[in-house]
């Protein structure tokens, strides 16, 4: 049963990254297509707006492996300082 919590988790965790990598990028380039549509602004305002998702994108997926290298050190002295038979402290 603990293979299938991990894998569940890991399934997961995947799902949640790509979504958070595509929503910059689509919010971006539905404002973009928000003010060609009001506004009248040119279609060039596609290429700035798909960059900054990108950016946006970017900023997500650094922010994701921040978050999980502290949750593996956080594993790591959990499992380094549990306490066995021949150490006791």
């Amino acid at each position: 049963m603990k293979q299938w919590s991990k894998i569940i988790k890991n399934v997961t965790m995947l799902s949640q990254f790509s979504l958070s990598l595509i929503t910059p990028l689509l919010l971006c380039l539905a404002f973009c297509w928000f003010l060609i549509s009001h506004t009248g602004v040119g279609g060039w305002i596609f290429i700035p707006g798909f960059f900054f998702g990108l950016g946006g994108s970017g900023t997500v997926a650094y922010k994701f492996y921040l978050s999980i290298n502290r949750q593996q050190r956080k594993e790591s002295r959990k499992k380094k300082n549990k306490v066995s038979f021949n150490r006791h402290l």
